[in-house]
């Protein structure tokens, strides 16, 4: 604490901050109301304002400037509005708890030191020179996280500038009242954190801008980084410092860099509610959010559909004891390999010699180009020509031929029958354009028709126009026109290339499939593997290991539809990926930096490989390259209690680098039961004394979907009070007491964890490791285990005196 001299000073200074900010708020009113009033004006008056006249070239150019010119003032005004409407926004937040920290710093060279007070955003004293609060985004801000008092120094676009840091302090306010100061050498007091971290685990994840640490101010302020990694324990803060980095590229780079230009892969829809206030509560918009799920069905459409990953994880997870599994698992880790990713490579190139398959086009029941005659059209170009090029070529060419057939297809027998079912405002629409001085051509720029008519033919004199003959031409040009419009839309679609064909094709004995890859080694299982793949593509569907390969060969062939828009994306739950995805995202995202976040401790879908290797062999790594690379370790841990953690490190090999934060409370508790019935009633039990106890979120974890439904059922017959299931489907995270599989609750965190069964009989293969120490870190303050039965290996290997027996 600090002497009442300094207390009260501060107190005062506090209260001259509320008082400035009340009145540039009550300022600012008036003109957010003015402002939004004036846009509302114009967006009604707009074509008042506007004249327009079409009739002679000199006024329609006046009138498309006119209309310019009242968009111009419209765009202004909102432009205007949006600022004001922020700045009041930003006043409005600050005013809640205008600081949260101050460090005094004396640059060198000069004789005095700045005070300087940090919050969440920037605010200026009305001579527009003072700043009364720098926002923590600011390069002087980046001080109060990176040093302790002492000599200390920080960036700035016209240099590095360095000094003396005289003062470091730490606050608590709320309703314009001073109710905790610390002067720290660290960079967070522990006092502060310690509460921080000891409050209820919220619905939705809160910004840690007044509690970064050095380590996470690292990640946020990487502004070189073409790939950054951040490999972090459970608990570490991966996520909210990735958050508050989407804040500070925004901040730093505002006038170039909009939200809509980020993009964050989350692990499920609930893991989007679960973080979408985090930017708003920062005064910024909200990035694109999505899952790699959504955009592989995206990328798809509705020519197959894919498996998603918490299918694929049920799988592994409670299919052991089929004939298929172990095919199914190795064709898993095999297509997500890099050497799957060079042997679709490799097909693409054999491809362009032989192989293409082709989707004839017909019409009305017969063939108008067949596949044979794309192949040879196809083979007959260059043959150093790209797979892509060609493909294009192809496609150029197979408009064209539909152009001329579509031109022939009007003398059919069957066109004359359609003539006669056309409606009368098709044919007055006809007469209409005929009759009109300048009709048939403007009639030709709608329809494309018209001026092939009269092509290298003179024109006629009215009289000589034989009417009835021209409309029924025009009439049989619309009629095979419309009925050709799916050709040619199938055409730009690629259509008439077989994709499913094409990627199926791969899967039949190794070894064509060697001929057509030069991939040597082929999985033992590679007819099992082949036999399960064809089986889901005959039902048009692909397994979850499929997606991206296929997608990624649809781009070999067809040419690649890239985002060139997009600037930075981030990947959460990173070690999830294999490193095919993370190819697959380099080539559709060419101009995007990534941040990847992840814990390789919580690796629990098959297709995950270790990308976060020590050197610069390793994959993720050389994805970008070592130079454009940095790779962030978090190792101390703070969601979970100083004995959770304790317990959950020796769940994993290589668990003692985790370094828990010194937050006490009790031991995880372990506790027994004869049967699911017995277990079921402890749950129960225990349930009841957390929620009395005031714990608002608690997650009973199972281990699967199946065994969650199990739960929810048995739980709920024992009375236990207001329990909700969560599935896949789950929409949102809110507070409660949830029944949830391990790999949905990956990101999320809870007062208290209930392992529903940690026995032996549920947990017993290495390959389960992580998803059971995935489901104990949750924990933030309780965590409790059942069994009706041994305990799980994982468990018996733990220090006893790491946990409490209970009975």
């Amino acid at each position: 604490m600090i002497n009442e001299r300094d207390w009260q000073q501060e107190q005062e200074r506090l209260e001259q901050v509320s008082e400035k900010l009340q009145q540039r708020i009550a300022e600012l009113e008036p003109e957010v109301a003015g402002l939004h009033s004036q846009a509302g004006d114009i967006r009604k008056r707009f074509w008042e304002e506007v004249t327009v006249n079409t009739s002679s070239d000199e006024d329609f150019e006046e009138t498309f400037h006119s209309i310019k010119q009242q968009e111009a003032l419209l765009s202004e005004r909102e432009r205007s509005y949006r600022l004001r409407v922020q700045q009041w926004n930003n006043m409005k937040r600050l005013l809640k708890s205008p600081y949260f920290g101050r460090i005094d710093f004396q640059e060198d060279g000069l004789g005095f030191s700045e005070q300087i007070y940090i919050g969440v955003s920037s605010f200026v004293d009305s001579d527009g020179l003072s700043f009364l609060v720098y926002d923590w985004r600011t390069p002087i801000a980046s001080m109060y996280y990176d040093y302790p008092p002492g000599k200390a120094s920080y960036d700035t676009p016209g240099g590095r500038i360095a000094g003396t840091m005289e003062l470091k302090r730490q606050y608590q306010l709320s309703a314009g009242k001073l109710h905790n100061v610390i002067d720290t050498s660290l960079t967070i007091g522990d006092e502060l954190l310690q509460q921080a971290l000891g409050q209820s685990a919220d619905t939705q994840m809160k910004t840690i801008v007044a509690t970064i640490q050095k380590e996470q101010n690292a990640i946020i302020r990487d502004d070189k980084s073409r790939m950054l990694i951040v490999q972090g324990a459970a608990g570490s803060g991966k996520t909210s410092a990735a958050l508050q980095r989407v804040a500070y590229l925004l901040y730093k780079h505002r006038e170039k860099l909009k939200a809509d230009q980020i993009v964050l892969f989350s692990p499920n829809p609930m893991f989007n509610s679960y973080v979408s206030t985090v930017l708003p509560e920062l005064g910024e918009e909200n990035m694109q959010q999505t899952t790699f799920q959504e955009y592989l069905e995206h990328g798809l459409g509705e020519a197959l559909r894919p498996e998603d990953p918490f299918d694929q994880i049920e799988y592994t997870l409670t299919e052991q004891s089929t004939q298929a599994y172990k095919a199914r698992l190795m064709g898993i880790a095999y297509k997500a390999s890099t050497a799957f990713l060079q042997a679709l490579r490799n097909y693409a190139g054999w491809l362009e010699r032989e192989g293409m398959r082709f989707n004839g086009i017909r019409f009305r029941d017969r063939d108008l180009i067949t596949a044979e005659q794309m192949a040879t059209q196809f083979y007959g170009y260059d043959p150093t020509t790209r797979l892509a090029n060609r493909v294009a070529l192809l496609q150029e060419w197979l408009l064209k031929q539909l152009a001329d057939l579509e031109r022939k297809e009007k003398d059919e027998l069957w066109v004359q029958e359609e003539l006669n079912y056309l409606d009368n405002d098709q044919y007055a629409a006809v007469h209409s354009e005929l009759h009109k001085d300048r009709g048939v051509f403007e009639f030709a720029e709608k329809y494309e028709t018209i001026q092939e008519i009269l092509q290298n033919k003179p024109r006629r004199d009215e009289a000589d126009f034989d009417y009835a003959e021209r409309e029924e031409e025009l009439l049989r040009r619309m009629v095979v026109k419309e009925q050709f419009k799916p050709l040619r839309r199938s055409v730009k679609r690629m259509a008439f290339i077989d994709m499913v064909g094409l990627y199926a094709q791969l899967f039949g004995g190794a070894n064509d499939y060697r001929t057509m890859t030069n991939e040597i080694d082929v999985p033992e299982l590679w007819s099992d593997i082949g036999e399960q793949t064809k089986g889901k593509i005959e039902r048009l569907e692909l397994f979850y290991e499929d997606a991206t390969p296929y997608l990624y060969f649809k781009e070999l062939v067809e040419g690649v539809r890239m985002n060139t828009e997009v600037r930075h994306i981030f990947v959460d739950e990173g070690q999830d990926y294999s490193m095919f995805q993370y190819e697959f995202l380099k080539r559709l995202f060419p101009r995007a930096r990534m941040t990847v976040l992840g814990d390789f401790g919580q690796a629990i879908f098959t297709q995950a490989t270790e990308l976060y290797g020590t050197g610069g062999d390793s994959p993720l790594i050389q994805l970008y390259g070592e130079p454009d690379t940095n790779l962030i370790r978090l190792v101390r841990s703070y969601r979970s209690t100083r004995e959770i953690v304790e317990f959950t490190r020796e769940l994993l090999p290589g668990g003692q680098e985790i370094i828990p934060f010194d937050r006490r409370g009790p031991k995880p508790l372990l506790l027994k039961a004869d049967s699911s019935e017995q277990l079921a009633a402890r749950i129960t039990e225990e349930l009841s004394a957390l929620q009395a106890e005031g714990f608002a979120s608690i997650a009973v974890i199972t281990k699967s979907a199946a065994e969650s439904r199990e739960a929810h059922v048995l739980l709920t017959a024992h009375g236990c009070p207001s329990l909700r299931l969560v599935t896949k489907r789950t929409p949102s995270f809110e507070k409660g007491t949830l029944v949830i599989p391990a790999y949905l609750a990956k990101g999320i965190e809870f007062d208290a964890v209930l392992i529903y069964d940690a026995s032996s009989n549920t947990y017993h293969r290495e390959s389960e490791r992580k998803l059971f120490y995935t489901a104990c870190t949750r924990a933030m303050h309780r965590l409790l285990l059942f069994a009706a039965g041994e305990w799980t290996p994982f468990i018996q290997a733990v220090d006893s005196s790491r946990y409490e027996m209970k009975g």
